[in-house]
């Protein structure tokens, strides 16, 4: 049932069942094809991406470090798991004729006003907090808790539900009222 704003976009029924059938080719092609012993995330590429522009900016602060020697761009599953992300949100959006150019989302520009430069920092500083929680949790939130509650494994279950509350949380303290 759609709401009266629902401006179009994918059945969330026919999304899911997708996004399920997905994880399972996903699972299949890591472990079976590809010879992976776990079900890996994308992580490491946002890591070797920001470690490769370190290096290339500021060469010699983080030369000597062993997290950055593994910094090597490479054209491997996790990059190209990557790039599919970002296309598949390109062409999803297009095919449910909801894609837009958007500087600054309406809901932004309700609570903090239509600044881009504001909003551009203010993603860029949460991008930086997930990329610190992904890596100091070991991965990203759909590592732990999509794939988690995949294997139906406890922790999966417990990741999802803190990453919810978390979400809803900052969610109400960024967009609380004035």
């Amino acid at each position: 049932m759609r709401s009266h704003n629902h401006t179009g976009g994918w059945s969330p029924y026919v999304a899911g069942a997708l996004a399920g059938m997905l994880a399972i080719v996903s699972v299949y092609a890591t472990t079976s094809i590809m010879g992976k012993t776990a079900y890996l995330g994308a992580s490491t590429s946002f890591v070797r991406a920001a470690g490769f522009l370190e290096q290339a900016l500021l060469p010699a602060s983080g030369s000597a470090e062993e997290y950055f020697s593994k910094t090597r761009i490479t054209v491997d599953w996790q990059f190209m798991l990557v790039l599919g992300i970002c296309l598949g949100a390109f062409l999803a959006s297009v095919t449910d004729r909801s894609f837009k150019f958007e500087a600054v989302p309406p809901v932004w520009s309700r609570r903090y006003g239509t600044s881009v430069i504001k909003r551009g920092l203010a993603a860029f500083a949460g991008g930086i907090v997930a990329m610190f929680g992904a890596r100091l949790a070991g991965g990203c939130p759909s590592g732990h808790g999509l794939s988690g509650i995949m294997q139906l494994s406890v922790s999966g279950f417990a990741a999802l539900a803190m990453f919810f509350v978390s979400g809803c949380l900052v969610a109400r303290y960024v967009y609380r009222s004035r």
